[in-house]
């Protein structure tokens, strides 16, 4: 048996599309059609970085001392950016997913989150990955086994390719937002603002070029199903799209610029979260899975 860093590989494929998602963290490693990649990935032989393709559960982005409160009690959970002093992206990144079920076109798999001092609940969450004509669609699904309520959030890293070779600077980014979350010198955020005139407007689409990224934007303008796009044009010619479902409220953008030097501004984060950064510590977003609940949530990336 050949041991790999992502874990096990699941290949599903539809007609010239092809994914392959990975045990270790739940996430999707490559996502090509016809060889052009959609979403960037990693190397099989290499450990995933700046949590590409990763599910971020039961919160996404930072949680400030790692500390939060839920229905009358506080909670201190590792911290896990230490230099920030933030916990990062909840629990699962590295923990191994067990294979549910698998198709030529689809996937599913999942794992149980037991209870420990900082998060005293059993969350078993499903990652469903599944290739048609419309793309790749990724549907999560948490349920509480708990016999009290628990509070959730959830978000994923892709990162969305300007092609093969290409760093993000040539692409055109179009991303819908109104308003882009200000953060501080820890990431977390301090306030809003519009990004009518300023930089970061990409609502009617431009060129990123040298600038850096890494914030969160909400406001998000949706299409007749609820749903909310974002585009990178690649000097290709082809573009790479990735869509929200309602419950995503805020697109985090990152350019990559904090990781390895070959590896910076390779793909474009586009990260769906169901909250703003610091949800889990400010309230804001969170979703409370009431006892044998479970909500889902979808997303999904194409090529144009």
């Amino acid at each position: 048996m050949q041991y790999y860093p992502s874990g096990n590989q699941y290949e599903i494929v539809y007609e010239k599309q092809r994914a392959v998602i990975v045990s270790v963290g739940g996430g999707v490693r490559r996502y090509d059609v016809a060889d052009r990649p959609v979403l960037d990935p990693y190397d099989r032989s290499a450990l995933c970085d700046g949590a590409h393709g990763t599910a971020l559960i039961p919160w996404p982005n930072r949680l400030e001392d790692g500390q939060y409160s839920f229905n009358g009690t506080s909670y201190q959970v590792p911290i896990t950016e230490v230099d920030k002093n933030n916990a990062i992206h909840g629990f699962l990144r590295w923990q191994s997913f067990d294979l549910k079920d698998q198709s030529a076109h689809a996937v599913t798999v999942g794992t149980v989150l037991y209870p420990f001092p900082g998060y005293p609940f059993i969350l078993e969450v499903k990652i469903a990955y599944s290739l048609s004509e419309r793309g790749l669609e990724v549907a999560t699904t948490a349920t509480n086994h708990s016999e009290a309520s628990c509070p959730y959030a959830t978000g994923h890293h892709p990162y969305l390719s300007p092609g093969a070779d290409t760093l993000v600077d040539e692409a055109t980014l179009t991303l819908p937002a109104a308003t882009r979350i200000l953060t501080d010198e820890r990431q977390l955020p301090i306030g809003n603002e519009s990004v009518q005139g300023t930089e970061y407007d990409f609502q009617i689409g431009k060129k990123i070029g040298p600038l850096a990224i890494d914030y969160g934007f909400s406001n998000l303008k949706r299409d007749g199903d609820g749903r909310a796009w974002a585009r990178l044009d690649g000097t290709d010619g082809k573009s790479a799209e990735i869509w929200v479902d309602a419950h995503y409220s805020v697109l985090e953008i990152y350019t990559g610029d904090t990781l390895a030097p070959d590896r910076r501004r390779r793909g474009l984060g586009v990260e769906p979260m169901t909250c703003p950064p610091n949800g889990l510590h400010s309230g804001e977003g969170v979703i409370v899975i009431e006892p044998h609940q479970s909500v889902t949530t979808t997303w999904g990336a194409r090529l144009q």
